[in-house]
């Protein structure tokens, strides 16, 4: 063959398709890992409300679920942060994928609220719209030295984009157990319990992709991974704020406000899966666009400056006076509420040393976890006292103040890029 014809076809491989110029091919494992537990989660975080209200739990009950998920996935990422850089990234993540087996087979077989708390703690689903694992910090820190300058900033905004856009689709596949219960007869809540199933199967795929990663994208970067030094003062400050936004972000999680549109509203189970279908297709597009917008404006502009507008759009959607307006202003914030998530990854990557990188990707997760955590139980008291609306306010507030902060404390901050 000739050398013309060689490169040829090697400029036509397809994980050119995927990743941005000047990324290593090595991080492809991690975007395919991320986009089959971005679908589980998409359907996990619609159903999960309506499974345990078939099991005869109450919309308290909800919210102390979803705040059990999220504070266990905080613990989870602290310990990473505080040891995992001392082992072979690979192994925990390959870890952390057999715990996602674990909590489908025992969301499956348990119908009892305290085993079901248990397994929320311990285990790894996802009610939000982003991802809290212990995933998060391993696969950020292998995606950081996998690309520099902008094509970092491209490569976080493709890794939020393909999990994004699998979580639309996910969402989608949420009326599933509704046509599987009225083709076959299948009692509903059997129905809603396969989808566990499916959940645990995701994450033996997941498991099988991280055995593909070569030794080098386990690590964050050229340099030997460390624990937090000379940026332990913006990471903090940087971890604080990002803590308010969290916390503000735990009212509204998907699985809450899957329930509010459900009860406020009346949509059915199949249409909370469209709402978030969209809403998915619209973060995704705005995550796509996020890298350019940060080239002109720069990662802290781009981060506040369209994150304002979304929060305005989610107040509003509370005083909403019927469906049709409720949806519309929430599919715009969508299409504006997740522009921050590449440019806050890349932000946080670049004003750290590369060794640090594992370290400041789980101590600025840890407290936005634990905070998150916090408030899901917050909106399920509120929803059983008949404060339907509160969250989306209080969330919609509350992110305006972080916003305002953030801009204030970081705007002459420089970064660096290694």
């Amino acid at each position: 063959m000739a050398p013309e014809q060689s490169d040829r076809r090697r400029a036509w491989q397809p994980y050119r398709l995927i990743l941005p110029a000047g990324a290593d091919p090595a991080a492809l494992p991690l975007l395919r890992a991320r986009a089959m537990r971005a679908f589980a989660d998409g359907f996990v975080a619609v159903l999960l409300p309506a499974y345990l209200l078939e099991l005869g739990m109450g919309t308290l009950e909800v919210g102390i679920l979803s705040t059990a998920t999220m504070l266990g996935s905080a613990f989870a990422t602290l310990a990473v942060g505080t040891w995992g850089y001392r082992f072979d990234g690979r192994r925990l993540l390959r870890a952390a994928a057999v715990l996602m087996i674990a909590t489908g087979c025992a969301f499956a077989s348990l119908s009892s609220f305290w085993p079901l708390l248990v397994v929320a703690f311990v285990g790894t689903l996802n009610p939000s719209s982003g991802d809290v694992s212990m995933f998060l910090p391993l696969e950020h820190a292998a995606l950081a030295g996998a690309a520099r300058g902008d094509a970092r900033t491209a490569l976080f905004a493709r890794y939020s984009v393909v999990g994004a856009l699998c979580a639309a689709v996910g969402a989608l596949a949420s009326s599933a157990p509704d046509l599987l219960a009225n083709q076959t007869g299948l009692a509903r809540v059997d129905a809603l319990r396969s989808m566990f199933v499916v959940y645990g199967a995701i994450g033996a795929i997941v498991w099988w992709l991280y055995r593909r990663l070569p030794g080098r994208a386990a690590v964050a970067g050229p340099a030997p991974a460390a624990p937090l030094g000379p940026s332990r003062t913006v990471v903090v400050r940087l971890a604080a704020l990002f803590s308010i936004d969290s916390f503000a972000g735990g009212l509204v999680v998907n699985s809450l406000l899957s329930l509010w549109l459900m009860q406020r509203h009346g949509l059915t189970l199949a249409q909370a899966g469209q709402f978030f279908f969209w809403a998915g297709l619209l973060s995704a597009a705005s995550q796509l666009a996020a890298p350019a917008v940060a080239r002109r404006i720069g990662l802290l502009n781009t981060m506040v400056f369209t994150h304002i507008p979304a929060n305005f759009c989610l107040v509003l959607a509370a005083f909403a006076p019927g469906a049709q307006v409720a949806l519309g202003l929430l599919l715009l914030r969508s299409a504006l509420s997740q522009m921050d998530v590449p440019p806050r990854t890349a932000y946080v990557m670049a004003v750290v040393t590369p060794p640090e990188r594992a370290a400041a990707a789980s101590f600025t997760a840890v407290p936005r976890s634990l905070a998150a955590a916090l408030s899901p139980s917050l909106s399920g008291a509120l929803f059983a006292a008949g404060w339907m609306s509160a969250p989306l306010i209080g969330c919609g507030l509350l992110k305006l103040a972080y916003d305002v902060a953030l801009w204030r404390a970081f705007r002459s901050h420089p970064t660096v890029d290694a």
